[in-house]
């Protein structure tokens, strides 16, 4: 069964468009995963807006599953900009786990009223809009797709997920910190992964302090723990994600070409590009 993945927005924390970062992307974390003729989204940031392009151009499909792994802004600030969410042909199952008490689809409606936005959700989507709640340990079927959960070390709260089609699995982990006993629960969670997609912002001297600020407790993850979480997993490709919004392409470059010493097939995720597990 057909499944590849493609990449909408690969950078983390903000968007950074311009000239420096024209090959790698300047767009925030969202990417498609299609298992056969099943669509599932992954993360709204500000890549969901070309999607949404391709997507109102191409027709089809009519529906979709979103997936989000947690709430931060990169992580949903393209909504607002999706289009198929304001055409009525378009329904879209939107899964998330509740947080600070609320619900997806209150978080979702929230970042989308005054003072923070000129029109509501309720006001503009004429989509579909089905909501299901979601927590660490589940695990679903969304047509030939199987999906689990866990939750990552990330401060709020973050959802990895685990995407297995036609014999071949993806894992999803953006916004990891290591450090903790959930570290051995990835390892487990990405056990034999055809590709492992993951947050690798840092390097362990940018982590550590001994490069600038220290960054402990930002809930994010280095190439050197991606490495040893992908080794440990006997993960077959690794793909570094969430990329540093500072690091322009001839720095992504490099560190590219470091990680490769140690993973040979390593690649960083460049937006616009396509992967088949």
């Amino acid at each position: 069964m057909p499944f590849h993945v493609r990449f909408w927005g690969v950078r983390g924390s903000v968007p950074t468009p311009g000239p420096t970062t024209q090959r790698y992307g300047g767009n925030t974390p969202c990417l498609e995963m299609r298992c056969g003729e099943e669509l599932l989204i992954f993360d709204l940031g500000t890549g969901v807006r070309e999607l949404g392009e391709a997507l109102s151009a191409a027709g089809s499909p009519p529906r979709a599953s979103i997936f989000l792994s947690h709430y931060h802004y990169d992580h949903l600030q393209g909504l607002p900009f999706f289009t198929p969410l304001f055409q009525a042909r378009f329904a879209f199952t939107v899964y998330g786990a509740s947080r600070e008490g609320r619900s997806v689809k209150d978080v979702l409606a929230g970042q989308m009223e005054q003072p923070y936005f000129p029109v509501t959700l309720q006001q503009v989507a004429r989509a579909q809009l089905t909501y299901r709640e979601l927590a660490s340990g589940q695990r679903l079927e969304v047509g030939p797709a199987i999906v689990r959960t866990l939750d990552l070390n990330h401060p709020g709260g973050n959802l990895g997920y685990r995407v297995e089609c036609g014999g071949k699995v993806v894992v999803y982990a953006t916004d990891v910190e290591p450090g903790c006993e959930r570290d051995l629960e990835l390892v487990e969670f990405a056990r034999d992964a055809d590709m492992l997609i993951i947050d690798a912002m840092y390097t362990e001297d940018e982590y550590h302090g001994r490069k600038g600020a220290a960054k402990l407790g930002w809930g994010h993850s280095t190439w050197e723990s991606a490495v040893h979480t992908a080794n440990a997993a006997r993960v077959k490709q690794l793909v570094l994600f969430h990329h540093e919004p500072t690091r322009d392409d001839a720095a992504m470059d490099a560190f590219v070409a470091e990680v490769r010493k140690h993973r040979p097939e390593a690649i960083a995720a460049i937006e616009a590009q396509t992967l088949t597990p």
